[in-house]
């Protein structure tokens, strides 16, 4: 077998594949850590290339969660070796091989079983603060917090949307949008342990006015090599009535102290367009209407008392 060049390796593609199914990935969700296309990835399964980029192998086993010598090609001087040894040599080795993989199967086991016990903390959680109302026509701010026991390699969150609710802008934005659908994805290579998304909703709700609607979503990773699938927490569901997000307890008013939570709230939403001005203009007025025809709100002077 020729020597491979430093800087080059050969990949086993069915390996890849493999381990890929196994921890139930996308070629996408690969293609986007490594930073490669989905055709890149399924010739490197497939074994279209005889060698890669080490670099690329390097991100792809990281990806993969797998050391880097899981998804090598190995020639076959190990097996010819074994074969010359005498039989009770091959009959030991074999046992020592055996013995040992039974022992990483049973510290995984054990690994497995004390992480799900009750009372253990989740590696991974995540949690919706969304407003507790919203007007058919109107934008709305919903907040994401994810939180990490370790470092990650990668990770996927969805979220899904009520039918025809559009998605206007995030921050960080989105990596892919189902508009007929109502969803979007988020791809996150080496994310932060602490971390927060930020999107705008417009309603959309056509079955009427005086409803109710949910978000469903879900952060998808690979800790310690286990597919790991954490639905997102939410309080509450987002009441359909001509109120402003930002008027938490729907009594037309948006008060100091609602001003301030949003605020608070909003402090690292970056270049979404949160409408702020509006938001003072009627914190300052006191009081706002909405125009169902023209999907606005308008602030209101309140009467002096």
């Amino acid at each position: 077998m020729d020597s491979i060049p430093s800087q080059s390796v050969a990949i086993d593609g069915h390996s890849v594949r493999r381990i890929r199914e196994e921890k139930r990935l996308t070629q996408l969700y690969v293609a986007k850590v490594v930073g490669v296309t989905t055709d890149t990835v399924s010739r490197w399964e497939n074994n279209r290339y005889p060698t890669i980029r080490r670099d690329n192998a390097i991100n792809l086993a990281e990806a993969l969660e797998v050391e880097l010598d899981d998804i090598l090609k190995h020639d076959l001087e190990t097996d010819a070796s074994l074969a010359e040894l005498p039989r009770e040599s091959r009959n030991v080795y074999k046992s020592v091989i055996t013995g040992v993989a039974l022992l990483v199967i049973l510290i995984a086991a054990i690994l497995l079983w004390v992480r799900q016990q009750p009372g253990a903390s989740p590696l991974i959680q995540a949690r919706r603060i969304v407003p507790n109302f919203g007007a058919d026509g109107s934008r709305i701010l919903i907040q994401v917090q994810i939180s990490s026991g370790k470092p990650l390699k990668g990770m996927i969150l969805k979220e899904k949307f009520p039918p025809g609710w559009q998605l206007i802008d995030s921050v960080p934005v989105a990596s892919s949008v189902e508009a007929e659908a109502g969803g979007a994805r988020w791809i996150f290579r080496n994310p932060a342990q602490e971390m927060k998304v930020y999107y705008l909703l417009r309603i959309d709700q056509r079955d009427g006015v005086d409803d109710e609607a949910q978000i469903s979503g879900e952060v998808i990773a690979n800790p310690d090599g286990s597919h790991t699938v954490v639905a997102l927490e939410q309080d509450g569901r987002i009441k359909i009535k001509p109120r402003h997000w930002a008027d938490r307890n729907g009594d037309m008013v948006i008060d100091d102290l609602e001003i301030l939570a949003v605020s608070e709230l909003t402090e690292t939403t970056g270049d979404l367009d949160l409408e702020w001005d509006l938001i003072e203009e009627i914190w300052e007025e006191g009081s706002y209407s909405w125009d169902p025809e023209k999907k606005v709100f308008t602030p209101v002077p309140q009467p002096n008392d």
